[in-house]
C-alpha cells in the first residue's frame, strides 16, 4: 500500500508471488521498495534514504542508530517510549488502567504466585524484533516464564480481567499534530491472549467515555512529538469496567487490514469481515498457492505475507495475512475457522 512512497521493508514481505497477489486485488503496491535482508542491509538502506533527503518514519526504535533521528519524523526515544508497556501508567488516565505495578526481576517471583491470575509484560524501550512481550497466567497452571523474562530487568506485573468486549481503536497524528480516529476494530484474542485477528465492518462501538480517552491518549503522544498511526487495545470487563490494555504506536496486524480494506474495498467496512493470519513452515509462495482455489471463489483476500527463506533467519517460516468477508456473520465466521484448521 505504499504506492510511490519509498519504503524499507523485509525481503520477507517482497516475495514476487506475494506481490501479484496483492497487484491482482488492486493494491497500490509501492513502486520503491528498499529491501533489506539482514541488520547490515537494513542500516544501509536507512543511511541511503537519509543521504537521498528523504525523512524517515520509524515503526520501531533503533537504538543502534542514533543518526535516524537526525532526518526522522519522530525520534527512536519517543517511539520506544511510547511502545514501552510501562508507559500507560504516565499516558493513561488511571481511571481506564487494569491494576497494574512495574517489579524487578528479582521481584519477580514472589509478586506472582502460581494460585492467582495475572499477565505480565515486558517494561522496555527495545523493539525486541518487533515480538509481543506479553504472558498471561491463570490461577493453579504451572508457571513457565518466557524467555523474554530472560532478557529484561523491569516487568508490568497487571491484574487479570474477564474480559466481555475486546477492541483495537485505529487512531493516527498527521502532520498538523491533531490525534484523528481512524476506525474501529474489535479484536479476537486466542486462548494465550495473544491478538489472533480482527473484525472490521459490523462491529460494536465501545463506549464514548472509553472512545474520549483514547483520543485523548493519542493526543498526548502527539504533544510529544508522536505523528504516525496507533492502535490501541482496550476492553469491557464482565462486571463493566473499561480499560486501555496497551498502547501500540506504530502500525500493527490490526491496522494493515483496514488500510487495505479502506484502499480498495471500502464497501467491505459496512459489511462481516475477518482477518486472519496463516502460518506455515516453508515457502510464502506453495501457501499462496493453496490458497488460489480460495482465493478464486471470493470472499477473501490476501493483504499481506512475508517469508523469513528471503532473509537470514534460521527458522523457516511463512505467513499470509486474510480479511474473510460476506454478508453473513456466522458465514465468515465459519470460513475464517476452516482456513485455521486447514493450515493450522
Amino acid at each position: 500500500m505504499a504506492a510511490d512512497t519509498p519504503l524499507i521493508c523485509s525481503a520477507g514481505g517482497t516475495d514476487p508471488a506475494l506481490l501479484a497477489v496483492l497487484r491482482d486485488v488492486g493494491l497500490p503496491v509501492g513502486t520503491d521498495l528498499r529491501e533489506f535482508r539482514s541488520e547490515a542491509e537494513f542500516e544501509s538502506r536507512v543511511a541511503e534514504a537519509l543521504a537521498d533527503g528523504l525523512s524517515i518514519s520509524m515503526e520501531y526504535p533503533q537504538p543502534a542508530m542514533p543518526y535516524v533521528d537526525v532526518g526522522g519524523v519522530k525520534s527512536a526515544e519517543l517511539v520506544g517510549y511510547l511502545n514501552n508497556k510501562a508507559s500507560i501508567g504516565s499516558l493513561v488516565d488511571p481511571v481506564f488502567q487494569a491494576r497494574r505495578r512495574v517489579v524487578s526481576r528479582a521481584e519477580l517471583l514472589a509478586a506472582a504466585p502460581e494460585a492467582e491470575s495475572w499477565v505480565l509484560k515486558a517494561a522496555t524501550d527495545d523493539a525486541h524484533g518487533g515480538r509481543l512481550d506479553v504472558y498471561l497466567h491463570r490461577a493453579g497452571v504451572p508457571i513457565i516464564l518466557p524467555a523474554f523474562t530472560e532478557l529484561l530487568s523491569e516487568f508490568v506485573l497487571e491484574e487479570y480481567l474477564r474480559i466481555q468486549r475486546n477492541w483495537g481503536l485505529q487512531l493516527y497524528v498527521g502532520p498538523d499534530a491533531q490525534a484523528r480516529l481512524l476506525a474501529v476494530t474489535e479484536q479476537r484474542i486466542d486462548s494465550l491472549g495473544v491478538y489472533a485477528g480482527g473484525r472490521f465492518g459490523l462491529v460494536t462501538p465501545p463506549p464514548a467515555a472509553l472512545l474520549a480517552e483514547c483520543l485523548a491518549i493519542t493526543q498526548r503522544a502527539a504533544d510529544l512529538g508522536y505523528r504516525g498511526m496507533c492502535s490501541l487495545d482496550c476492553a469491557e470487563t464482565e462486571d463493566g469496567q473499561l480499560a486501555v490494555l496497551d498502547l501500540n504506536f506504530r502500525i500493527t496486524s490490526g491496522s494493515v487490514p483496514l488500510l487495505a480494506l479502506q484502499s480498495i474495498r471500502p464497501d467491505l467496512l459496512d459489511r462481516p469481515a475477518e482477518s486472519v493470519t496463516l502460518t506455515v513452515a516453508g515457502p510464502l509462495a506453495d501457501l499462496l498457492a493453496e490458497l488460489r482455489p480460495s482465493l478464486a471463489a471470493g470472499g477473501v483476500l490476501v493483504v499481506a505475507g512475508h517469508d523469513t527463506g528471503r532473509t537470514d533467519n534460521a527458522i523457516r517460516r511463512s505467513t499470509a495475512q486474510l480479511v474473510v468477508y460476506g454478508d453473513e456473520p456466522d458465514d465468515v465466521v465459519s470460513r475464517r475457522r476452516r482456513l485455521e484448521r486447514r493450515f493450522g
